[in-house]
């Protein structure tokens, strides 16, 4: 073991990073404090027993670095998410206010325009926990004039709490809300008044998007604002979707490749204009004096893009690469890495969970460890020869890059997003240098030449290479098996793969080989997980069912599209879902839905409400009775009780929603018993209160009027 350590000695600091981020990981897998404490004591006495029994050598230094880094993170995170927090709204209500526009976002391709708000008075009532930061959808025409950050206005909003994931696997925006302060979302409608007005008015930001849209309509448009300002609201689903689809979304996110080129550019730009002056040349000062206006490029660019942390991540990476250019150090290395994934891990801890920090630097490390083989390097070293050797080799390089990239980033696709993408290897060698050789210096002289009233044609030209990229993105979409979907995929293969490419990429002795075995194995779990036969949202009014033919059916037969594209995307299904009420194994009234399915070697049959109307009490009650599982938004009388599950709002306010699979029996719930995360405490469902009282009378306790409509009194399993 010391022999080995030894060998690899350079390589031992690229783990602190990793152990940090392992603490990090625990923190939001385990669920209660007292085992995020239990973690960070075994993890410092871990190193304390190494250090007390250490003869020298690199072992249990290793070791003792590793559990410090590891209790590290879960202390440092925990820390942040106490004091990120803010209150959150308790449950839906309609109120009106002033608040402070603290930013406006607009989404032309959507026709809203996106606040954060922060709320100054409450004028019908003030809400049990009322939140510091609000954000509202407002539509483009309920929206006055002047409304710009710095502004007091006065709306009326419907509110409720940010939203926890609908079903396993499903984006936890109630998290993602916790470490942002945001305590309630909402639509806001008309009329909308401004008391005071921006004190500075519209920032450059807006200004330059809105200048880019005029010169540039339609999703074209919105991908040169998403260039320069990294506002994508202009772009449309359509073309969003066609660039997700073909691998190309991460051109529209403002990061490493927009930062590199920036800095590159104007490195390239600097140096040779100081170069002209002989005593810069002479005095060597002229690669810091490059270094230093690039770096204050890259920093300006980050600002002018919203700041946002993956643009921040980018920009310390720029500079740490610049810093070691100054310095005549080799820029490009694994340290490199590793120290700009310390800086953003201490900064914002919360980010190692989201796939933006997971993309990128598993892209970079793939990279940099790919080059950094002596194989590779001395396939691809330059070399004295022919120019369509050299062009050959590059090209070849390139598209090894893009191979291992694509591999390498798959099972993030696939665990956050549930999809992966086969041809964007193949879309990425063409588009990327597309966008950082011809597009984004074409619009960089545009917006040069704007200043005097000349950049008609470059503007021309930047919109001829921008639809060229989306052309590109919707063919490759296209293809015939273009995406592969796949369900959610379960943490603990995601982690096998993870430590196994990290052991892959960061070692360098054959010893690294080991990495294949977990990764393997990962890759075994996932692709041997079966789909789910049944998801239930957390709020119980959408189900999904896959039928007998493999299709998914959803319960209502009026969902919007976001819940549509959720459950497809949990499910692994790419078609669009289908209508339970239109299959034949399924038998449906106006207020719910009876479904036999045969799996596992039995006949299930699945009862789902699916209208504010209860049944008959006494004939609801027998048909529970002759369900195996009974789902419900609403709840349902002590009486029901179904062979094996009751799923009402009492069930899913303890659950979340939930993914089943018949043949197995196998349950996942979005909420694991006793989380303690602030953010599960903060939107923990409350009872409804149009929940309506039961009654043994066969009413359900409903008004006359609604106890007399014939699909009330409808026998759910008549047909």
């Amino acid at each position: 073991m010391e022999r080995w350590l030894e060998a690899e000695r350079d390589q031992i600091v690229l783990w602190l990073p990793v152990c940090l981020g392992t603490g990090v990981i625990l923190w939001f897998a385990l669920p209660d404090p007292r085992l995020w404490i239990a973690t960070m004591l075994a993890a410092v006495g871990t190193a304390a027993f190494a250090t007390a029994l250490s003869r020298g050598g690199r072992l249990a230094p290793s070791i003792a670095m590793g559990g410090v880094a590891l209790a590290f993170g879960v202390g440092s995170v925990w820390v942040h998410a106490e004091h990120a927090g803010a209150p959150v709204l308790p449950r839906a209500m309609i109120v009106r206010f002033e608040a402070r526009v603290v930013q406006a976002r607009p989404l032309p391709a959507r026709d809203l325009i996106r606040l954060t708000l922060a709320p100054t008075r409450w004028l019908d009532r003030r809400p049990v926990s009322a939140p510091t930061r609000i954000r509202v959808n407002l539509t483009t025409s309920d929206a006055p004039r002047g409304l710009a950050p710095g502004a007091i206005i006065a709306l009326r909003a419907r509110l409720m709490s940010p939203a926890p994931p609908a079903v396993p696997g499903a984006y936890d925006f109630a998290r993602v809300a916790w470490f942002d302060g945001l305590g309630a979302t909402g639509r806001g409608f008309a009329p909308v008044t401004i008391l005071s007005g921006a004190a500075a008015g519209e920032g450059l930001r807006v200004r330059l998007t809105r200048h880019i849209h005029a010169q540039l309509g339609g999703s074209v448009g919105g991908i040169a604002a998403a260039l320069a300002t990294g506002d994508t609201g202009a772009i449309g689903e359509d073309d969003a979707e066609a660039m997700r689809r073909s691998g190309l979304a991460h051109l529209l996110s403002v990061s490493g490749l927009h930062i590199t080129a920036a800095v590159a550019i104007t490195m390239l730009l600097a140096s040779r204009l100081l170069a002209l002056s002989r005593r810069l040349a002479l005095t060597g000062r002229v690669p810091l004096l490059a270094a230093a206006t690039a770096a204050s490029v890259a920093i300006g660019y980050t600002l002018l893009t919203g700041s946002e942390v993956p643009t921040i991540r980018s920009c310390i990476a720029a500079l740490l690469v610049l810093a070691a250019m100054a310095l005549g150090r080799e820029a490009i290395t694994l340290r490199l890495v590793a120290a700009g994934a310390l800086i953003v891990l201490l900064l914002w801890p919360e980010s190692l969970v989201g796939p933006s920090f997971q993309l990128s630097f598993a892209a970079v490390t793939t990279i940099v460890a790919l080059h950094e083989h002596p194989v590779v390097r001395g396939w691809f070293m330059k070399r004295d020869e022919a120019w369509v050797a050299s062009v050959a080799r590059g090209g070849a390089s390139l598209l090894l890059t893009g191979v291992a990239i694509e591999v390498a980033l798959m099972p993030i696709a696939i665990y956050h997003f549930h999809r992966a993408g086969i041809y964007g290897a193949v879309a990425n060698i063409v588009a990327i240098p597309l966008t950082t050789f011809v597009v984004m210096p074409l619009e960089a002289l545009a917006l040069l030449l704007d200043i005097a009233g000349l950049g008609a044609p470059a503007w021309w030209l930047t919109g001829k290479a921008l639809a060229l990229l989306l052309w590109i993105a919707r063919t490759t979409a296209a293809a015939p098996g273009a995406v592969t979907m796949l369900p959610a995929m379960p943490g603990g293969a995601y982690a096998l793969i993870a430590a196994g490419g990290l052991w892959l990429a960061l070692w360098r002795t054959r010893w690294r080989l080991l990495g294949l075995a977990p990764s393997l194995a990962g890759a075994a779990w996932a692709l041997a997980t079966p789909a789910p036969d049944l998801l239930v949202t957390g709020d119980g009014r959408h189900v999904a069912i896959r039928t007998a033919r493999g299709d998914l059916a959803l319960l209502r037969d009026r969902a919007g599209d976001y819940v549509r594209d959720t459950l497809a995307e949990n499910a692994g299904s790419d078609d669009d879902p289908l209508l339970l009420s239109e299959q034949p194994d399924a038998r449906c009234t106006r207020d719910a839905c009876l479904v036999v399915r045969e799996s596992g070697g039995r006949r299930w049959r699945i009862l789902a409400t699916r209208s504010p109307y209860l049944p008959p009490w006494r004939r609801l009650i027998a048909a529970c009775r002759d369900a195996d599982i009974v789902i419900s938004d609403r709840r349902l009388p002590r009486g029901c009780v179904p062979r094996w599950l009751l799923l009402d709002r009492p069930a899913l306010a303890r659950t979340g929603g939930l993914a089943l699979t018949l043949a197995s029996g196998r349950v996942t719930t979005v909420r694991t018993p006793g989380d303690r995360h602030p953010w599960v405490e903060a939107t923990d469902i409350a009872a409804d209160d149009i929940d309506l009282p039961q009654s043994p009378t066969g009413g359900a306790g409903l008004p006359a009027r609604q106890r007399n409509r014939p699909e009330s009194r409808r026998h759910l399993v008549q047909s």
